[in-house]
């Protein structure tokens, strides 16, 4: 270990991390975001996309096709700074930028035991990944042909371009993973076969069951589920859908039949919400493109029935009007009665969700028929049995998904061997990295560079529409960000109350406190504040207000604020240390 790194894993320092660096808090991987912004900054693309790939198995895929909860939660959008950094797409420039194969882990020490996984989508791949960099040898049963799940099947080549995703899963194999495709579990071989032979069987089987709209006419010609026509799209086996389209949903699935549906020659094509464009969880550049290529986005629809007699020939809607929101945060919605419209359509496509499916397979189940996990996570009444990421949650994210396939994983290690594969922790390391300049706060947000004129994307059905950042955008977007994970501190028996700090903050993150506020683990959660001398305590950083700009470091005339680097890790333990 070096000398000038320290170790954590108290609870104050996990709870630190989470309230200043919201970036990786917000990520459910907790991807080391500002240290692989910075590697990019210093133009180390292999580097930072290592960081990436340590713990979100894909970087180029995410970097195109993340949802991005990591930029809610960026401080540069608080409300007084402006716009969150491009994170997301700082990730995409350092897989684009990176030379060579990156590669994170070489091959393991085999251990001896064997692991069967269900299914070959991110929250399996994520699962055989973690596996095999520990020793399993693990082998993939995938239904389809092509390994991927909903990232081969269900998400258009103009959004993620194969052979990126390819490459990738590539990379993950190379671990020593086996890959069978064309395998259905459950029909030409039997989970139980499989509990037989090998250590633990792992079901991430994903959802590939649509949820029907459930009114009249639904089963019309011409009606066609989202995640069955976006796999049609995705084999190239497209059906004809005519010039007027009606979507009906508001996911990523849902904006990506839209814009699917347009390349395949549709001339009029809308997506009905039931509830407002505001609600959306699709990410604000996806309805952005969505619109420039033409897609009308109406909100407020509620589908009372399809029309049509031998062929689907339009819906008919209510209008609704929204309420209060609810405790998931999705708002009340209620008909307005008297309200009908009739839209017309040659094609109407239903894409408001999806659903695990049933398989042959041991051990209980819900009423339709898939497997059900108990108190703990992933494990099912079956010894050996486990289940993992959509399968058991239902639709989720990719970053989610492969989450849940890693925590899986870490369960199917401990309860095999006995040991934990890894530790989570909190590492300090004294740094003079004070080179961010207060004027960089002023930057304003590279956007995506796309494919212009627009209708330039559709003379290629799968070209890519984001072309991606230039290495010199790459560089500018990363000096926005903040580097939260810098903890600047003042030593309050060298200062000497002279106040230059305060006078230099570029806003109010120095303070004059009287005492702090702590919680039930010892953390700091807040500061008293005051403004008389008489009862100053001591002159504080409030890193939560912090943009690290090191004015103050600059101007200490008796060098008594200190800069640590706090990073969120996970070690893996070596011989001896469990």
């Amino acid at each position: 270990m070096a000398e000038n790194m320290i170790y954590s894993t108290t609870s104050e320092d996990f709870y630190y991390m989470g309230i200043n660096v919201p970036c990786q808090d917000a990520c459910p991987t907790l991807t080391n975001i500002p240290s692989y912004i910075r590697a990019l900054f210093e133009e180390n693309f292999n580097g930072s996309y290592e960081i990436n790939r340590m713990v979100n198995i894909l970087p180029g895929v995410l970097g195109r096709i993340c949802s991005r909860p990591c930029e809610n939660k960026c401080r540069h959008g608080e409300k007084e700074l402006g716009h969150s950094v491009n994170i997301c797409h700082i990730k995409r420039a350092a897989a684009d930028f990176k030379k060579g194969h990156a590669f994170s882990f070489p091959k393991p020490e085999p251990n001896g035991k064997r692991v069967a996984i269900i299914g070959a989508g991110p929250s399996g791949l994520a699962a055989a990944h973690d596996l095999a960099r520990f020793g399993f040898s693990v082998t993939m049963f995938e239904s389809m042909d092509r390994p991927g799940g909903m990232l081969t099947y269900g998400i258009p080549e103009f959004r993620l371009p194969r052979d990126i995703l390819f490459n990738e899963i590539e990379g993950i194999l190379e671990l020593g993973i086996r890959l069978k495709t064309g395998v259905r579990v459950g029909e030409q071989l039997s989970v139980e076969e499989l509990l037989k032979d090998y250590d633990a069987v792992l079901s991430a089987t994903g959802c590939y069951r649509s949820v029907p709209l459930g009114v009249p006419g639904e089963d019309l010609p011409g009606v066609h589920s989202g995640l069955e026509f976006m796999k049609k799209v995705c084999t190239g086996e497209a059906p004809e859908l005519g010039e007027r389209v009606l979507v009906i949903g508001a996911g990523f699935t849902a904006f990506d039949c839209a814009r699917s549906a347009l390349r395949l020659g549709a001339k009029d094509v809308s997506i009905c919400l039931r509830r407002t464009e505001q609600d959306l969880r699709v990410t604000a550049d996806e309805i952005v493109e969505t619109k420039t290529e033409g897609v009308k986005i109406n909100g407020l629809m509620l589908s009372r029935q399809i029309l049509g007699r031998k062929r689907v020939e339009g819906v008919e809607f209510l209008r609704a009007q929204s309420g209060e929101r609810r405790s998931d945060g999705k708002r009340e919605i209620s008909p307005i009665e008297g309200s009908e419209s009739r839209w017309k359509a040659d094609s109407v496509i239903v894409a408001i969700g999806q659903m695990p499916g049933p398989f042959k397979t041991p051990g209980e189940k819900d009423k339709q028929g898939v497997l059900v996990t108990g108190k703990e996570p992933f494990r099912t009444s079956v010894r050996k049995l486990y289940a993992t990421g959509d399968y058991i949650t239902g639709p989720s994210t990719v970053i989610e998904s492969i989450a849940k396939g890693r925590r899986a994983a870490r369960m199917i290690i401990e309860d095999i061997t006995g040991e934990r594969p890894y530790e989570s922790l909190v590492r300090f390391e004294n740094t003079q990295l004070t080179d961010r300049l207060a004027t960089w706060d002023f930057l304003p947000r590279n956007e995506m560079p796309t494919i212009k004129p627009v209708n330039d994307r559709f003379t290629q059905a799968g070209r890519e529409v984001e072309t991606g950042f230039s290495k010199e955008q790459a560089q500018e977007e990363a000096k926005r960000c903040y580097l939260c994970y810098l903890h600047y501190e003042i030593d309050i028996n060298r200062c000497i109350y002279c106040r230059y700090c305060i006078d230099v903050a570029p806003r109010d993150c120095i303070k004059l406190v009287k005492d702090v506020k702590l919680n039930e683990h010892g953390a700091i959660t807040g500061f008293v504040e005051t403004t008389d001398w008489k009862d100053v305590g001591a002159v504080v950083i409030d890193n939560s207000r912090c943009i690290r700009c090191g004015a103050c470091v600059r101007v200490c005339p008796v060098d008594c604020i200190s800069v640590t680097r706090a990073e969120l890790i996970e070690r893996p333990f070596t011989q001896g240390e469990r």
